[in-house]
């Protein structure tokens, strides 16, 4: 393949090494919240967010009060938001069908979509207030049918932000925590003496979160990893390079690590792009940001082909792929590694953070490879279950199990089969032993 980077993002040994910097700090973290609980989690929401009060849950006077602080236009803006995502989580959530078939006479097997029980929805918004990061969670968690939903988001400048309350009490959150960063996740799972722990986490946040989600796998659920936005732009000739280094920078203003990568098999796009975010960066109000990002994390990559493109698209697996070629659908056929795809110069990423309807809560740092993003499913646990409804089938079903179970050594399994056999179907099978063949004619 001839691949050439125009530029290059900070090497792998680097971003090593800051995530090995988070890891700890996480660690430490979340066995103090263990071990003191509450207290712990109000002396780092006082460090980190110079924020106390006396219960980090909002009262309903209190929400009813931040929600009248919102103008009608954009409680309005948000409503819209809110049913664009509801109403794609309900055609997925409609196409989870409960199953149940007969196998074979007498044999009935099936599976059942259930609602996890307790969820814990972190918004992210000590930066920006993230409002549409309530609808991708709590909406969603909403239309699964979970029974408990609870949500956190950091105070921004010092309070709760009322478009953010807003959007999670709409999309119905029975509890509202203004508390942020690895405290907000840690309570949410752990528990403390006011906060009881819930059963699966979602949401996206910066590293630490990510990485706080990523300690607690396995005493809780979580959606994904879910750390700094990254963004890829597929591009060739059919667009211009003020599209592709907005697109780029749109994204890359998420953070001060949020990967940005242009791809393309156009030379002179490429070195366009540089010099329109060049351009860009010097009147982007959050250029502060951006162009840190950028500096560290910006690529651009240039290939001969369409197939090295893609080939080079799916080893990245970046979050968001924004595709601009001539052949778009080409790429959604064939690509395999991503978080989410938004195809043409008409649509964005923006478009699917806020307001599309798709999910923005997806896979970084490669998860991609094996995941895909948030989405109604998460919240469902598909339970399988079966039964078996006549003596003959118990009787067939029994003879091939208990050989079975003794081919493997397990006789103690075959004899589970065995009482079967001989209860159902008649027939004599000692102890300790696997049951006699019989022919079909019998």
């Amino acid at each position: 393949m001839a691949i050439e980077y125009l530029k290059r993002g900070k090497p792998e040994a680097d971003r090593a090494e800051d995530d090995a910097k988070v890891r700890a700090v996480v660690e430490a973290t979340l066995k103090d919240i263990e071990a003191r609980g509450d207290e712990v989690v109000r002396e780092l929401a006082v460090k980190f967010d110079n924020y106390d009060r006396d219960s980090y849950r909002l009262s309903q006077d209190e929400i009813d009060a931040l929600i009248a602080k919102v103008s009608p236009q954009d409680l309005a803006d948000i409503k819209f938001a809110q049913e664009q995502v509801v109403n794609f989580a309900q055609a997925q959530r409609d196409s989870m069908l409960d199953v149940e078939v007969e196998t074979m006479p007498g044999v009935i097997l099936g599976h059942k979509n259930i609602p996890v029980q307790s969820v814990g929805c972190y918004v992210p918004g000590g930066k920006f207030p993230m409002v549409a990061s309530a609808h991708m969670s709590v909406a969603t968690a909403k239309v699964a049918g979970v029974p408990r939903i609870i949500a956190c988001t950091p105070p921004f400048n010092g309070e709760p932000n009322p478009a953010v309350i807003a959007a999670m009490h709409l999309g119905g959150a029975d509890e509202i925590y203004v508390l942020g960063g690895i405290q907000a996740i840690g309570a949410m799972a752990i528990g403390t003496e006011t906060i009881d722990p819930v059963h699966l986490l979602v949401g996206p946040g910066n590293a630490f979160v990510a990485e706080a989600k990523r300690q607690l796998f396995g005493r809780v659920g979580i959606d994904l990893f879910a750390g700094p936005t990254e963004t890829m732009v597929i591009a060739d000739e059919t667009v211009d390079a003020e599209i592709c280094a907005t697109d780029l920078l749109g994204q890359a203003e998420h953070g001060y690590n949020s990967p940005a990568v242009l791809v393309t098999n156009s030379r002179q796009l490429a070195e366009e792009t540089l010099s329109e975010i060049d351009r860009i960066l010097t009147i982007l109000p959050t250029a502060g940001t951006a162009k840190v990002s950028w500096e560290d994390y910006g690529e651009v990559i240039l290939c001969d082909t369409y197939d090295e493109m893609l080939a080079v698209a799916d080893d990245i697996a970046s979050e968001h792929v924004q595709v601009m070629t001539d052949r778009d659908d080409w790429f959604l056929e064939n690509m395999t590694c991503y978080g989410a795809l938004f195809l043409g110069p008409r649509t964005n990423v923006a478009n699917g953070d806020k307001v599309i309807g798709t999910n923005h809560t997806l896979p970084t740092k490669k998860a991609g490879r094996y995941t895909g993003g948030l989405w109604v499913g998460k919240f469902l646990k598909t339970h399988s279950y079966q039964k078996v409804t006549t003596d003959e089938a118990a009787t067939m079903i029994g003879e091939y199990g208990s050989r079975l179970c003794m081919l493997e050594g397990f006789v103690g399994h075959a004899e589970q089969c065995n009482v079967r056999v001989r209860r159902y179907g008649g027939i004599n099978v000692p102890y300790g032993e696997g049951a006699p063949y019989r022919d079909a004619a019998e």
